[in-house]
């Protein structure tokens, strides 16, 4: 046998160049790439100096922020290879499907990762051209959701695909695949509600099991999910034996749908509640009341002389105010009263009180806040408030009727010259 003296061993570089998949040499602390061998910059459409800027954060798709970094750092400095099956960016906006082995070693006192990612776009390519047309349905759904999982009831084992732990930050070796581990992810909040709807689908009282709700990921964050499950497989005896589900992440929808929600809720301009929300706020408010026997006040706020501040300082002045007033109110309220823009520059209160004699003094402390007010800030000068007020004594009035009695109060304190409150039992009285 002829051996090959070291001194005639080509350099570790040369060796490297000659390697087909992409080499990576990363510090952990940073994630930061410090040396790629030349696959690895070509692969993703850099020169060898363009991808040394970069780092795992910016390169790995399914690896965001800092949080997630120190976790992987963990689980790869506590295995000999920890491997990850992700999407590198691509210089031109592109993905690369990766299967990414990683290792670590220590060098003059300093710790190093070293990464060997393989291309994989080509294989998955592969995969559904040689599957049979069973695999390659389940490869389309895979890829249509973003995760899959099968439960097995005897032992309680599930199966989580490479996709769903991806979508939840881990790699394809992690995840114990027990029920347990889908159990202590779900939302405290939401889990009674799921298992409920769970269970009801296993004693077929619903024909499939479709839930929403918040699943915790690899950072600790929640994100909503919609997971859509059956029963594939019962025994002998019709109890279900198999459960398959997929699941798709939601979060963007939800976030949109909180948005619109808050929009169709509240009043863009004050940020406070529109008019539809905020009687339905006090209708609910009223109803406990009778309920609990409790009386409730009702006053109905308008801005002084306000067309004078749209027709001396203009309408967006005119706004500026709106949003200042609404602010200010907003910090003279109680967590259990209801105040809403009712429309234009008028506002509705609604509170619930121990005894109507309160109601008065309420009111005052909101004509000494208007009175102390930072008006130097809005550009106009000191704006007041007319307050009409009622209060139902005994329980048995509705919101309108008393919403009605404030809005006539409210008359009578603009006649009396403004600025003031007025309680409709005063009227009368008079």
């Amino acid at each position: 046998m002829k051996f090959i003296e070291t001194g005639s061993l080509p350099p570790c570089e040369q060796i490297f160049a000659a390697v087909y998949d992409a080499v990576y040499l990363i510090d952990p602390e940073t994630s930061n790439i410090v040396w790629c061998n030349r696959q690895g910059y070509e692969d993703l459409g850099y020169k060898a100096d363009e991808v040394l800027q970069h780092s795992v954060l910016s390169l790995q798709k399914d690896v965001t922020g800092l949080p997630q970094w120190s976790e992987i750092k963990a689980v790869i400095l506590a295995n000999e290879v920890f491997r990850f099956i992700g999407r590198h960016a691509h210089k031109d906006g592109s993905e690369v499907a990766v299967e990414v082995n990683t290792s670590h070693f220590d060098y003059a006192g300093h710790t190093y990762f070293v990464s060997v990612a393989r291309n994989i776009n080509q294989r998955l390519a592969l995969e559904v051209d040689l599957n049979a047309r069973n695999n390659r349905i389940w490869f389309a759904l895979n890829e249509a959701a973003d995760g899959f999982w099968e439960w097995q009831l005897e032992d309680n084992s599930v199966f989580f695909s490479d996709k769903l732990k991806r979508m939840l930050g881990y790699g394809p070796d992690e995840m114990t695949p027990h029920l347990d581990t889908w159990v202590k992810n779900v939302h405290p909040d939401d889990f009674e509600r799921v298992k409920d709807i769970l269970d009801e689908h296993l004693a077929e009282k619903r024909t499939i099991y479709q839930a929403r709700y918040r699943l915790r990921n690899r950072n600790g964050h929640y994100i909503w999910v919609d997971d859509t499950g059956k029963v594939c497989q019962r025994d002998e005896e019709g109890r279900p034996t198999h459960v398959v589900g997929m699941v798709r992440d939601i979060t963007d929808h939800k976030k949109l749908e909180f948005q619109l929600e808050n929009l169709a809720a509240h009043d863009p301009l004050t940020g406070l509640m529109n008019r539809r929300a905020g009687e339905r706020e006090a209708a609910r408010l009223f109803q406990l009341a009778k309920r609990h026997g409790q009386k409730m006040g009702v006053a109905v706020l308008d801005l002084d002389f306000f067309k004078d501040i749209n027709d001396l300082y203009g309408h967006q002045s005119g706004d500026r105010v709106l949003a200042y007033v609404g602010q200010l109110l907003q910090a003279q309220m109680r967590s259990t009263d209801v105040l809403y823009r009712w429309g234009g520059e008028e506002f509705v209160w609604v509170a619930p009180l121990n005894d109507c004699d309160h109601l008065q003094p309420m009111m005052d402390k909101l004509h000494l806040a208007m009175r102390g007010a930072d008006w130097k800030a809005t550009g106009v000068a000191p704006v007041t408030l007319s307050i009409g007020l009622s209060c139902s004594h005994d329980g048995s009035d509705d919101f309108e009727t008393l919403l009605s009695q404030a809005d006539k109060a409210l008359y009578c304190a603009k006649e009396q010259g403004r600025n003031r409150s007025i309680i409709y039992d005063k009227i009368l009285e008079n």
